[in-house]
């Protein structure tokens, strides 16, 4: 039998603010660790605001999260939108080793295409797109033929315009 019983960590996540959040985890780093399984994990409603607030309080490239990049890269297209959104999150602010970048650009390019995820997810799938067809130039064309009106459409005005200015500062 399986105990059900909340977490410390599960309790605050749904029931504090923002910056309470940050300030806990400030204080409770022994619980970063439960942190990073439960936004990796589906255990919804904790595993989106997990990520949520993984991203909020991890440094850049931080150590604790290196080696469970593949598996967030992996799990990813099995998760709800909001938690994949967060989890390219905190996937952005990682440096990536170059044996991830193509899964991770493929797992992107799924996202984006499909135009039913939320406009937001999508944009932050594009933003890893762009950002790894810096590094390997031939996904440009890739990333401009998907860039067509039957992706754009449904797109809000903002979404378009961040997109297309994404674009152009590749360009430079």
């Amino acid at each position: 039998m399986t105990d059900n019983k909340e977490t410390n960590l599960e309790y605050t996540i749904t029931n504090s603010y923002k910056d309470d959040l940050i300030s806990y985890i400030a204080s409770h780093q022994e619980d970063f660790p439960e942190l990073i399984k439960l936004s990796i994990s589906d255990k919804q409603p904790y595993s989106w605001r997990a990520a949520w607030l993984l991203w909020s309080c991890m440094d850049k490239n931080d150590k604790r999260i290196r080696r469970h990049i593949k598996k967030i890269i992996d799990m990813l297209p099995n998760r709800q939108d909001s938690q994949q959104r967060e989890l390219l999150m905190v996937l952005q602010l990682m440096e990536l080793d170059t044996k991830y970048e193509g899964w991770l650009f493929n797992s992107c390019t799924k996202i984006w295409g499909n135009i039913n995820k939320n406009p937001s997810l999508r944009f932050h799938a594009f933003k890893i797109m762009v950002a790894i067809s810096k590094k390997y130039p031939d996904l440009s064309n890739e990333i401009k033929l998907l860039t067509d009106t039957y992706y754009t459409d449904g797109l809000t005005v903002n979404v378009k315009k961040s997109i297309f200015k994404l674009l152009i500062n590749d360009k430079k």
